[in-house]
């Protein structure tokens, strides 16, 4: 998770949403990512999507079944449906997002019974310091904003 919290700090140091990804195969850290979707003018590119997509070409596949996912924030429906296709064996993450997090709120993806594959879950890894990164990042902006 340290390492998907560094990603998050790299994203909000250029403005994004301070979320990172991190896929691990067999202890090997084989990619990573950071919130990037203003800087790439893609609305897909979420700190999982990038990770997932990095994986893939690493490892020359679509199915990531061998691999686990950390992430600093609970996944997006839109996210939480890649990790299921991708078929990611575990899913850590860090911060819950009754917002827009789609994994214990919201739709729930991996309990929906259209969904083909659920990873193991463990959530709140890295829980106070990933919900801090997003607090200040959020406050600092509200902060700025013009009136």
């Amino acid at each position: 998770m340290r390492l998907a919290l560094d990603a998050a700090r790299a994203a909000a140091a250029t403005g994004e949403v301070p979320v990172g990804a991190v896929i691990v195969r067999n202890g090997e850290v084989i990619a990573t990512g950071a919130n990037c979707p203003r800087a790439t003018f893609d609305p897909t590119a979420h700190a999982e999507i990038v990770a997932i997509r990095a994986a893939a070409r690493t490892l020359g596949r679509d199915r990531l079944d061998d691999c686990d996912l950390w992430v600093t924030l609970e996944p997006c429906a839109m996210c939480a449906g890649a990790i299921a296709h991708a078929r990611i064996a575990r899913l850590y993450y860090g911060a819950d997002d009754p917002k827009g997090g789609a994994i214990v709120h919201g739709p729930r993806l991996f309990a929906q019974p259209t969904c083909h594959h659920r990873p193991e879950l463990y959530a709140g890894i890295g829980e106070a310091e990933s919900a801090e990164l997003l607090r200040a990042f959020f406050a600092a902006r509200r902060c700025s904003a013009p009136l």
